[in-house]
């Protein structure tokens, strides 16, 4: 009963890790020298320990996304509302020289307002390709990362007498 276990723990453990539809299609692997299901499955888990060993990588367990990016908004105040405050001051000064500073302060407004959003959606367009290319370079790294592992998997296999296709 006692021998019965450990058989039963490897199998179990291989049946979890190799009918993970990652693992399964990567790989056929043939037993070179005859080795039976039982010796093949406790290769296989060992193997994939070791490996995960190897390159921290398991490729069982989801990859981790990082946290995006938090928005900056400039110091003098963002958007439409920070762009009509500024553009009124100025409009003021410059409607005081002409004459009017209520009516160079409204005009002035309008224009930094309307220049204040327009550069607040452009700095929306810009952290979302921001956060698109940090999503492309995790994805290549995982996919590096993968090839490593399967690289090292393969290796062990192989140095156990499996062929590996």
């Amino acid at each position: 009963m006692i021998n019965i276990i450990p058989k039963l723990i490897y199998t179990l453990v291989s049946i979890a890790l190799f009918t993970h539809p990652a693992l399964a299609s990567e790989f056929f692997v043939y037993p070179a020298k005859g080795q039976n299901k039982e010796q093949q499955s406790k290769d296989e888990y060992e193997c994939h320990t070791w490996s995960v060993g190897q390159t921290n990588f398991d490729p069982n367990k989801p990859a981790q996304a990082a946290a995006p990016a938090p928005q900056q908004q400039s110091a003098q105040g963002g958007g439409a509302v920070g762009g009509a405050a500024r553009g009124a001051a100025l409009g003021a000064v410059g409607g005081a020289i002409a004459g009017d500073a209520g009516k160079g302060a409204a005009i002035g407004a309008g224009v930094g307002g309307l220049g204040g959003a327009m550069g607040k959606r452009q700095g929306r367009r810009q952290q979302e390709q921001a956060q698109q290319d940090q999503a492309s370079q995790q994805k290549a790294e995982q996919e590096q990362k993968r090839a490593t592992f399967n690289r090292a998997y393969s290796a062990c296999l192989e140095g156990r007498g499996y062929t590996i296709k």
